[in-house]
């Protein structure tokens, strides 16, 4: 029989020890502070994670994971073309980390209304394009229908519907300027809205053979392959592997192939996205020592409220080690209560965010509307494993003090 977790017990669920107990509020003052400390950490992780994969996945969207194109000093959306082989393409495809291989083009032009005008990027897609991320994102119309006739269907972002005041199913004139002005006749069949200011401004999403006949290029011809991983944290990892394989080894125009991935392409969101770890962590210790110190307080007041006790067990023969479980024990139904209570707390208000959005943004600002949260299981077992552990290790030192407590001055001790 383990007396010491049964005196615990008797000592923690006892009516009688409820009711007599002195020390209530400050029992109760430990427990809710580990039940806030470990409220505040779900909560921190979950939105610093699904800040992170929102803000991630709106600059994938209009990027790709990995982005294979040609070697130039030209503009980013106005590259020279790459011819790339369907030996190439297959053998990009067959990496493990590979999901989805596209084609597109990008040309930069001039939109113009009877009244307003505004520079952008016509994207060309081809039939294969993935439209998960614009389907997601789509608030008006329908997606361009790209099948086997070139359409002037265009996707357009809200806040340039907005700037040139165009509705679906209105038409506008796009221009191009090579040696020669060029113009296009576009009708709007949809319009996307991410939030992403930078890129909502910007993109036009059309059929790829639009730009393919502005730029004079043939049919096998792009401005890039876009590539898509399975597994987003092996995505240095398989920009190697690309790399690799098309290094060395020109297109049918001798064009040589640059692999980037988007960390590469846009730096400075990941950067910043990286900050975000750092904050979580000043959180995750504050946390700690908030909810290491009320427990500290707390051991310390059960120990001075059993003074009597235990001087009475040291004078039956129990040993100072006996003691000390037996408060440790103690000390863990309390932080078991709070942490169930932090649980609670903490994953209802992630349940809450997810569900409802009640916390908005400023999406010019923070590239969402709203506070995105997500609930990694993973994560949120690793911190009830770590709090749970940390709670119960930090209090083994102030355990200690009963090895202090002489049995003769106990016994008298009011």
């Amino acid at each position: 029989m383990n007396v010491e977790l049964y005196m615990a017990k008797r000592f923690h669920f006892s009516e009688n020890a409820q009711k007599n107990r002195m020390s209530r509020p400050a029992i109760r003052i430990a427990t809710i502070g580990i039940a806030v400390g470990l409220a505040v950490m779900i909560v921190a992780v979950a939105v610093v994670i699904g800040f992170k994969n929102e803000v991630r996945d709106q600059v994938v969207g209009f990027g790709s994971h990995i982005q294979i194109s040609a070697y130039s000093n030209a503009s980013a959306y106005d590259t020279p073309p790459i011819a790339p082989s369907d030996s190439l393409l297959a053998e990009i495809f067959a990496l493990p980390n590979v999901a989805h291989v596209q084609k597109t083009i990008t040309k930069t032009g001039i939109l113009k209304t009877s009244s307003d005008f505004q520079g952008i990027v016509l994207k060309g897609v081809d039939k294969d394009f993935d439209w998960t991320f614009f389907k997601k994102n789509l608030t008006q119309g329908n997606l361009p229908a790209i099948g086997e006739t070139a359409t002037n269907e265009a996707l357009i972002s809200q806040q340039i519907a907005n700037g040139l005041r165009l509705q679906v199913g209105d038409k506008f004139m796009a221009y191009f300027v090579d040696k020669n002005i060029r113009a296009r006749r576009f009708s709007v069949c949809g319009i996307y809205t991410t939030n992403f200011a930078e890129y909502d401004k910007l993109f036009i999403i059309t059929d790829i053979r639009i730009p393919q006949k502005l730029n004079k290029w043939n049919d096998n011809e792009v401005s890039r392959l876009e590539i898509w991983t399975k597994d987003f944290e092996q995505v240095d990892a398989t920009t190697n592997e690309i790399y690799f394989t098309t290094a060395n080894r020109p297109d049918s125009n001798q064009t040589l192939y640059q692999t980037q991935s988007i960390k590469e392409l846009v730096p400075q969101i990941f950067e910043w996205l990286n900050l975000l770890d750092m904050n979580a962590w000043i959180i995750l210790v504050l946390m700690f020592a908030v909810a290491g110190f009320n427990m500290i307080s707390g051991l310390l007041i059960l120990i001075l409220e059993r003074t009597n006790t235990i001087g009475i067990l040291k004078a039956l023969g129990a040993t100072d080690w006996n003691i000390r479980k037996l408060f440790l024990y103690q000390s863990v139904f309390l932080i078991g209560k709070g942490m169930m209570w932090g649980n609670f707390i903490g994953v209802g208000l992630v349940i809450i965010e997810y569900f409802f959005h009640v916390i908005p943004l400023d999406p010019l600002m923070y590239y969402v509307s709203y506070v995105p949260v997500t609930l990694n299981i993973s994560y949120w077992l690793l911190i009830n494993i770590v709090v749970a552990i940390v709670s119960v290790g930090i209090l083994i030192l102030p355990s200690y003090l009963i090895t202090k407590i002489s049995p003769a001055k106990s016994i008298k001790f009011d």
